[in-house]
């Protein structure tokens, strides 16, 4: 067992925490069924995961910065987030277009502010990130708009100059409006492993992360990095995405996780 927790990405600590909680429990009280072990198992693994913290829209506008390596899925998530958010949450969103390298990454927070009928701030190529932000605030509270989501350029944790970059950004976000950012979400690949651990710390240190969106849930059976993050970083999970349609994007229930993630593991 312990090894299967640890082969899912959950963390060598996090896992024979687990299993050892589970042998004292077995040696307290001479349980042998199945089915209670394996609801004792469920709990220990549930004790081990915080609530998500309320998403709050207490700005004027509230700023969402959306940071992460490339190909984590940060500007879907944008999308994904703004369509949560306005549904589940009341909010007015508008997207920002602060990855100014790619000019696919633009395009394609376009097509999804065309698709959700939401307004999108971008500059020209090549443009500071921190202005078109900046621009991005202004543009939404002359639109009444009251949650700005910005994606920014994916970048490797370990490059200085882009992390430094990445500071300037939410420097410039607190010029733009008093406290913000709200939220810095960290957006994790389930596939990226225990990678997400070093990713999460530089992250976390440069601007502050508030919580951690992990993405392609579905696509791995490796998702127990998801107490990798919150028991070696203290990190809450805020949103888990689970495929490629906009309603796929659900708040994180670490109830219905460990469910899951029990059952997938059931049948490897």
């Amino acid at each position: 067992m312990e090894a299967q927790l640890i082969e899912a990405d959950m963390g060598v600590a996090p896992a024979r925490q687990v299993v050892g909680n589970l042998r004292s429990y077995i040696t307290r009280t001479g349980v042998t069924s199945a089915v209670t072990l394996h609801a004792q198992l469920a709990a220990e693994l549930r004790s081990l995961l915080a609530d998500p913290p309320p998403f709050a829209l207490e700005g004027d506008p509230t700023v969402v910065l959306l940071v992460g390596v490339n190909g984590a899925g940060k500007t879907t998530t944008a999308a994904k987030l703004a369509q949560l958010a306005r549904t589940r949450f009341g909010a007015r969103p508008l997207l920002a277009a602060c990855d100014t390298f790619r000019a696919a990454a633009v395009e394609q927070l376009q097509t999804w502010g065309a698709r959700l009928d939401l307004p999108v701030v971008s500059g020209a190529a090549g443009a500071d990130p921190g202005a078109v932000l900046f621009d991005a605030v202004a543009s939404a509270r002359a639109r009444g708009s009251n949650l700005v989501l910005a994606d920014t350029a994916g970048r490797l944790h370990s490059k200085f100059n882009l992390m430094e970059e990445l500071k300037k950004v939410a420097r410039v976000a607190g010029k733009a409006s008093a406290g913000a950012p709200q939220h810095v979400l960290l957006v994790l690949d389930a596939v990226s492993g225990q990678n997400a651990l070093a990713q999460a710390a530089a992250f976390q240190a440069a601007v502050g992360v508030t919580a951690v969106v992990i993405t392609k849930l579905d696509s791995s059976a490796r998702g127990g990095i998801v107490f990798a993050v919150q028991q070696a970083l203290n990190l809450p999970v805020q949103f888990v995405g689970s495929g490629e349609r906009l309603e796929d994007l659900e708040t994180f229930n670490p109830g219905d996780y460990v469910a899951q993630l029990l059952a997938a593991e059931s049948q490897r």
